[in-house]
This record gives C-alpha cells, sequence and structure tokens, in this order.
C-alpha cells in the first residue's frame, strides 16, 4: 500500500480558536431557549395572573426573538472574521452584538407601541444576555474537555492492546520466510497505524483520512484472519472532505471484528459505506454476528462505542449523530455528519 498523509495528519497548524459558533444548529437553540427562559421569568414579575403572564410573555417574546435571531444571524455571517480577533475581542464583539440585539428588540416593542422605549436598558440588558450566553457556552465547552480527554486516552489504550500487537507480529514472524514481501508490508502497515495512534492530534480530521487509516488496520487483520474476514468497501469521496475527530473510524472497525468476526468459527463479513445524504456525509459500518450471539453488545464494546459517541458530540454537538443497532443478524453503526460548505479535496 503507498504511503499516505495520515502520518503527517497532525503536522497542519490548527485555525484560531473560536469562542462561540453562531453557525452551529446547538448553539442556536441554546441561545433561543436561554433567552425565552429570561423573558419568560421577567415576565412573572408585575404579572398579576396567568393571562397577565402569558400576555407579557408573548409580547416580549416578539421582541427578543427577532432580537436575538439577529445577534445569532450576523455572529454567523462574521463568523471567520471573529476568528481571527482572538478571544477577548471575540467576547466583546458578542457583547456588543447582544446590545445591538436589544436596541433591536426595543425598536420593535416601541413599533407595537408600548410607550416611552427603554433604549439604554434594552442595550445593556442585550449585552449582558449575550455576555450570559457566550461564558455559558464557553465553560460547557471547558466542561467537555475532560471528557474529551479520557475517551480519547481510552481509545488510544484500545489501538495499542497487546493481544493485537502480538498476534501481528507472530503473523508477521510467520510470513517472513515463506512470503517476505507480504511479512514487510504488513509491518509497514503496524508501524503507520502505531505512529498514527501515538502522535498528538489535531481537533479534526478528515473522513478520507480515517478511511485510510481503517484500510490499513483491516489490512494486517486480513492477514490474520485469511478467509475468515470478508471485506467490502463502497465509498463515495465526494464526502470525505467531512470532518471527524482523530481516530474515530478504526476503533469502530476494530470492534466489529473483535465483537463480529472473531468469535465466529467460520468468520464474518465486514462493509464499510460512505454516502452523500442531502448536505450531510453519511458513514455506516456493518459486520455479521455469531450466530451464539446474546442480541446485545459485549460491555467493552458499549464503552467504545459510547467514547466514539462522545468525541462525535463534542466536535459537532447536535449536527451530529450517531447510532447503533442490532438489525436482521447484523450489527449496523450509523454516523451523520455535516458536509463543510468548501470541502476539501480527500
Amino acid at each position: 500500500m503507498p504511503s499516505s498523509p495520515i502520518t503527517n495528519a497532525s503536522s497542519t497548524s490548527a485555525p484560531s480558536a473560536l469562542v462561540f459558533d453562531a453557525c452551529n444548529a446547538g448553539v442556536v437553540l441554546r441561545a433561543v431557549l436561554f433567552v425565552q427562559l429570561v423573558v419568560a421569568t421577567v415576565a412573572i414579575y408585575g404579572a398579576e395572573t396567568v393571562w397577565d403572564w402569558f400576555s407579557t410573555t408573548a409580547l416580549l417574546t416578539g421582541a427578543c426573538l427577532p432580537g436575538t435571531l439577529v445577534w445569532l444571524i450576523t455572529a454567523c455571517s462574521l463568523k471567520h472574521q471573529l476568528q481571527r480577533i482572538g478571544r477577548r475581542g471575540q467576547y466583546l464583539a458578542g457583547v456588543f452584538l447582544g446590545a445591538l440585539a436589544g436596541l433591536y428588540a426595543c425598536g420593535t416593542l416601541q413599533l407595537v407601541g408600548i410607550g416611552k422605549a427603554p433604549w439604554l436598558a434594552s442595550a445593556v440588558s442585550g449585552g449582558l444576555l449575550a455576555a450570559l450566553l457566550v461564558t455559558a457556552l464557553v465553560l460547557r465547552a471547558r466542561g467537555n474537555m475532560p471528557a474529551q480527554t479520557q475517551a480519547r486516552l481510552t481509545e488510544l489504550q484500545s489501538r495499542i492492546r497487546p493481544h493485537f500487537l502480538f498476534n501481528t507480529l507472530n503473523s508477521a514472524i510467520a510470513l517472513v520466510r515463506a512470503e517476505p514481501a507480504k511479512a514487510e508490508a504488513l509491518l509497514e502497515d503496524l508501524s503507520d497505524l502505531f505512529r498514527y495512534a501515538l502522535t498528538e492530534h489535531n481537533l479534526t480530521t478528515t473522513l478520507a483520512q480515517e478511511i485510510e487509516l481503517a484500510q490499513r488496520y483491516l489490512s494486517i487483520e486480513k492477514v490474520r484472519f485469511g478467509e475468515r474476514l470478508q471485506i467490502q468497501w463502497q465509498l463515495d469521496e465526494s464526502v470525505h472532505g467531512a470532518l471527524l475527530p482523530p481516530l474515530l473510524l478504526q476503533p469502530l472497525v476494530e470492534n466489529a471484528i473483535h465483537h463480529g468476526v472473531e468469535p465466529n468459527a467460520s468468520g464474518g463479513k465486514l462493509q464499510v459505506r460512505t454516502e452523500k445524504r442531502g448536505s450531510e456525509a453519511l458513514i455506516q459500518i456493518i459486520n455479521t454476528l455469531p450466530s451464539t450471539h446474546s442480541g446485545r453488545p459485549s460491555t467493552g464494546n458499549g464503552i467504545a462505542l459510547d467514547n466514539v459517541k462522545a468525541r462525535l458530540s463534542l466536535l459537532h454537538d447536535l449536527q451530529g449523530s450517531f447510532n447503533a443497532r442490532e438489525r436482521d443478524g447484523l450489527y449496523v453503526v450509523r454516523i451523520s455528519v455535516p458536509l463543510p460548505k468548501h470541502p476539501s479535496n480527500p
């Protein structure tokens, strides 16, 4: 197999950190819900009946919701400019845009005739709410970092499990005299796999690089299992610029081997599919199950899948989805991630 870019994937410089991404569906949903909760709480004060509270909430929502959407749309449109000005500048820009959104909401209330417009109070309230929202998003990201680190460490440990290393070396030893070229290729794949697993990575990599890493892993396992392992690839290269956390696909493939093929004396089949579904990349890993399968994934399998799901959620939030289930004697893992607006060539 020719040399690949996977060993150099970590050398690319990471872009400047973005404090909040207003283009993210999760951020939009949280912003709207946060502002709505504040509006509903404020409307309680001065409301003598439930109907007074409901009508006041509706009036304030009619003004604040458009203002919130203006804040989100503006921040999304200026995403790349915000990313260049550093964290402090992004905080200040978020607060400033919040103040403008407050003025917009106040203007909306003025149009419906609420009396004297509280322009200064609206601007201060908008800036304060924006500051609280940005702070909450930052704290959420920081709070997820331990989970991300733990997930990555667990994945790295599973990449260097002793039994996998020993089995691969034994396979190479058996091939040294009979098929030296095949043994050399096997050891090269093993070296590339471990080099990539033990290298510091950026937060993202491409689907193309993840597929190439999985192919190297499967070429090693193919030597060990021989005809017991049947592999099928159905790849749509148009989606291979999609972004994934590093070391996401290979552990899923390893799970399929470890829990679907290895326990079966007659072996099994493994299929990896990628395809485009609208503006998303769909990835499926499908493997046959042993005839004595109990109907549940083993504990180890569940832990690995939970780690993969958590890391995917950290990167794509609500825009990414992960599902794993048994269907008609097959175990199907399905991942959906958004395609970049300007996809890179795989």
